[in-house]
């Protein structure tokens, strides 16, 4: 079975609620493929979760920016994946290379906060991906296949799993993975889920590519064979670009 293209909007730690109305409605008056063709996904700061779902078109779903490892308690500043879903936010991103950066969100860690979203019913963009040095020390490989594994080993439904592959070099940088080099990542990615897990995940399992993706480069990395959809950041706060990157795709 084809893999649903898959195209998501991370609007990280920006926006006001003008702002926010303003990408809205721009998405809600578009032609864009029909949902049967491309899945799309926004994902504003937790503030504005509630009054995106409430404006956005019933084809375009919203997406949590992270949330709790487990049930929620005594986590001050923490969200936790039951809330999502009694607010009916249907997915959450997970593992971005800020987090891991800034906040030393381990492998484990991000392993343990994927299965657990998953295990309460929320759908998950697992991100993954090496930093400039590792890509320059060859290691690119090792870096993203030891990441995929710490969520192997904890996640049983990989149905509900977008694999979001994101070179840390090329986010916000303005540089992005050539299509060959994203392509040979992700078929890399695959032919691991094929080994590691099993054929049939390996198959299913949308490989998404996120790095400083904006309409002048979309059309050539949506090309490739294995590069499913494209978790966009700066470029889906644009107005004007904000369709750019799901218009041409059919």
């Amino acid at each position: 079975m084809a893999r649903k293209f898959f195209v998501g909007g991370n609007w990280k730690c920006n926006g006001t609620t003008e702002e926010v109305k303003k990408i809205v409605t721009t998405l809600n008056e578009a032609e864009v493929p029909s949902e049967d063709v491309v899945e799309v996904v926004v994902s504003p700061p937790f503030v504005f979760l509630t009054l995106v779902k409430s404006l956005l078109r019933s084809d375009f779903h919203v997406a949590a920016q992270n949330c709790w490892v487990r049930k929620g308690g005594a986590f001050t500043g923490e969200t936790s994946a039951e809330m999502l879903v009694n607010l009916g936010i249907p997915w959450v991103i997970i593992g971005h290379s800020e987090r891991r950066a800034l906040l030393n969100e381990s492998n484990e860690f991000v392993g343990d906060k994927v299965a657990y979203a998953v295990s309460q019913g929320v759908k998950v963009i697992a991100c993954i991906g090496e930093t400039l040095e590792q890509r320059e020390s060859g290691s690119t490989m090792a870096v993203v296949a030891s990441q995929t594994k710490a969520l192997a080993e904890k996640v049983t439904n990989w149905e509900n799993v977008v694999l979001a592959y994101e070179p840390v070099w090329a986010i916000g940088t303005g540089k992005v993975a050539t299509p060959a080099q994203a392509q040979e990542v992700h078929c890399e990615l695959r032919k691991w889920l094929n080994d590691n897990v099993n054929s049939e995940i390996a198959a299913s399992t949308r490989i998404i590519y996120g790095g400083s993706v904006n309409g002048a480069n979309c059309n050539e990395l949506a090309a490739q064979p294995d590069v499913d959809g494209f978790l966009v950041g700066g470029a889906s706060l644009k107005v004007r670009d904000v369709l750019s990157f799901i218009v041409p795709l059919v």
